[in-house]
């Protein structure tokens, strides 16, 4: 079995050299599963990609590789790229800040082994423990954000957003092959469509710590979110649910 890590990164170039030890550290050292990771810069206006390029030429691993674009085009599109380019059987979905620990997998490869197509790390169901929470506002927001996802038609899963997740290689290219939504609302499209495939999604607890820094700014990507999941909702309106 081989594990492919995506992990999307934009404007994360101080973070990354701690991320980068943590990523290798664990491809090198699995003992699970043989596994490799791609970092795809989402058109940093930073130098995310040359700290990647300087770890992976020193470091001189095939395990990790780049891919990178010169334009942002948002969080959703960042991970459906690694995810379309990933070799391994399985593909796991992680933060570059790495909020959630990268050995809490094996939680998910518990669901996907039992039958789970996908297995959706959460912070929000009974096992999941939050070390250091984010700010009052975050959690407000975060709320309302799951009433109306429940609203657009996507129930069950009480955390849509917790960026940490693993996939079965054949549903995730099915399903990020249709994916629409290019930034952070993408997760919510992307249960949604793996359920109308009839792929089996679980939601799993996790390990989860504010790391104190986000891309998402709580007026402009939640402005841009509540649009994403307005035209999700009016897709699946108009259109209906997903066939293959």
């Amino acid at each position: 079995m081989r594990l492919t890590l995506v992990i999307p990164v934009y404007k994360e170039h101080l973070r990354l050299a701690e991320s980068l030890k943590k990523v290798a550290a664990f491809v090198d050292a699995s003992e699970h599963a043989v596994a490799d990771a791609i970092f795809v810069d989402d058109g940093s206006p930073d130098p995310c990609s040359e700290v990647i390029r300087d770890f992976i030429s020193k470091g001189g691993t095939p395990r990790l590789q780049l891919i990178r674009y010169p334009v942002n085009r948002g969080k959703g599109y960042a991970v459906k790229t690694g995810v379309l380019a990933a070799q391994g059987d399985l593909v796991l979905m992680s933060d570059a800040d790495l909020s959630t620990p990268l050995e809490d997998w094996l939680r998910l490869k518990a669901a996907v082994d039992a039958g789970a197509d996908m297995a959706c790390g959460s912070r929000a169901v009974r096992g999941a423990h939050i070390g250091r929470p984010p700010p009052l506002h975050r959690r407000v927001l975060s709320r309302i954000f799951n009433l109306l996802v429940r609203a657009a038609g996507v129930r069950g899963i009480r955390d849509t957003q917790c960026g940490f997740k693993l996939f079965r290689a054949g549903p995730a290219k099915e399903v990020f092959g249709r994916l629409r939504t290019r930034r952070f609302a993408f997760d919510v499209e992307m249960i949604a469509l793996a359920r109308d495939l009839g792929y089996r999604v679980e939601e799993v607890p996790v390990d989860w710590d504010y790391s104190g820094h986000s891309t998402v700014k709580v007026f402009s990507s939640g402005g841009r979110m509540l649009f994403d999941l307005f035209l999700l909702a009016a897709r699946r309106l108009v259109f209906g649910k997903c066939r293959r």
